[in-house]
C-alpha cells in the first residue's frame, strides 16, 4: 500500500480510469458471446487481483472473483458439464432477476438506500463496502494508565492491535484474505458517531478488567501485572512516511473518549443500556 501510495500521479490517474473501465464498461459484456465474455471476466478478475496485492481488504476481493468465474465456459476451463446444470442455472438466473427488481428501482431512485437487503434470505441487497472514501486516514488509539489520580504528567500506554496502524515504526502486515474483525471495526470508528459504536465502550470495559479473551485479540498487553485504572481513546491522523523508517507519521487531532474507569457511572449506564452488565 505504501509503495502504491507514492507512485507518480499520472500512474494513479491512469488507475482511476482503469477502475472506471472495469466497473462501468466491462460488466456490459458479461452476458456477451464466448470470447468477448471471457475477456470481460479476465479484466475484472485481474482488477480484483491487483486490489488484493494493494491492501488488506480481507476476503472482499476474493469473494468478488467468484461470480466472475461464470464468464468462462466450463468446458474451456476443464470442468465437465453436469446433468441438469443448464436447467438449474436458468432457474437461479430467473429467481435473481425477479428479486433484483426492487434493488434496481432503488438504484434509480433519488434517495438510494445502502447496506440494505430486499428479501428475507438476503440473496440480493445494496451492499457497499464504503459509502464514502475519506482523503485522510484517522485512527483511534486506546491508551491506559494505572495512575489513581490523573495529572498532566500521567503516563499513558497504548494498546497495540495485531494489524491496524498503531506504533509509527511498525510495518503493516499482509493478512488478506483473513479477516481481523476487531481491527476492521476499529478502522470505521472515526467515520461514525460515538453513539453508533457502543461496542467500543464494551471493549474498554473488558480491558479495564483485564479480560484474557479480549486481550487475546490484541498484539500485546501493556499492563501484564494488573488491569489499568483508566482507559481513554485518542484520535490521530496517520500518513505514510516518505522515508523507509518510521513507516507512519501521525498527528494527534483530539480526544475521542475521555478517561474511563470501571467504577465510572456513565460507563456502567451505557453498558446496562445494551445489557452487557446487570
Amino acid at each position: 500500500s505504501r509503495f502504491l501510495h507514492f507512485l507518480p500521479r499520472p500512474f494513479l490517474r491512469a488507475g482511476v480510469a482503469w477502475n472506471h473501465l472495469v466497473e462501468l464498461v466491462a460488466p456490459w459484456f458479461y452476458f456477451g458471446p464466448d470470447g468477448v465474455r471471457e475477456v470481460a471476466g479476465t479484466i475484472s478478475i485481474g482488477f480484483q487481483v491487483f486490489l488484493i496485492l494493494s491492501g488488506n481488504l480481507s476476503f472482499l476481493n476474493w469473494l468478488t472473483i467468484v461470480p466472475f468465474m461464470a464468464c468462462f465456459d466450463d468446458v474451456r476451463i476443464g470442468l465437465p458439464p453436469t446433468p441438469g446444470q443448464v436447467l438449474v442455472a436458468r432457474g437461479v438466473t430467473a429467481l435473481i432477476a425477479l428479486l433484483s427488481i426492487r434493488p434496481m428501482l432503488n438504484l434509480l431512485a433519488r434517495s438510494q438506500i445502502m447496506m440494505t437487503s430486499f428479501d428475507p434470505f438476503r440473496l440480493v441487497n445494496t451492499y457497499g463496502a464504503f459509502g464514502a472514501v475519506g482523503k485522510v486516514r484517522e485512527e483511534v488509539v486506546l491508551e491506559g494508565t494505572d495512575d489513581v489520580v490523573l495529572t498532566p504528567a500521567t503516563e499513558w500506554k497504548p494498546y497495540e492491535f495485531k494489524v491496524k496502524p498503531g506504533a509509527v515504526e511498525r510495518r503493516p502486515p499482509f493478512v488478506s484474505p483473513y479477516h481481523w474483525r476487531l481491527d476492521w471495526l476499529m478502522w470505521f470508528v472515526p467515520l461514525l458517531r460515538t453513539e453508533r459504536t457502543p461496542w467500543l465502550f464494551h471493549l474498554v470495559w473488558k480491558l479495564l478488567h483485564g479480560d484474557p479473551e479480549t486481550l487475546g485479540l490484541l498484539a500485546g498487553n501493556p499492563f501484564p501485572d494488573a488491569p489499568p485504572r483508566f482507559i481513554r481513546a485518542e484520535l490521530y491522523e496517520y500518513r505514510f512516511h516518505r522515508a523507509q523508517a518510521p513507516i507512519w507519521e501521525r498527528t494527534r487531532l483530539r480526544p475521542w473518549l475521555p478517561p474511563m474507569a470501571a467504577d465510572q457511572q456513565v460507563l456502567r449506564d451505557i453498558l446496562r443500556e445494551f445489557r452487557w452488565i446487570s
